[in-house]
């Protein structure tokens, strides 16, 4: 059985916090491998946080019943 908790902040500014940790973590690297691999995961999480804010505004909506179209 899953125990479920309620978590105190918004997934985009976890993701926010992660991609801050994960640049202050690379600046502290030599330049290589291990600190590109920190940086694309910060821009990775960047780009979630962005993509989260997007799919959860207020002007999105799915798509109503009348608006699909089949084939014509």
């Amino acid at each position: 059985m899953f125990r479920r908790f309620q978590q105190t902040n918004s997934l985009k500014e976890r993701l926010l916090d992660e991609a801050r940790t994960l640049r202050e973590q690379a600046s502290l690297l030599p330049f290589g491998a291990v600190r590109d691999a920190a940086l694309k995961k910060a821009r990775h999480a960047e780009a979630a946080a962005h993509m989260e804010e997007w799919l959860t505004s207020p002007g999105l909506e799915p798509p109503k019943k009348n608006d699909i179209h089949g084939p014509n």
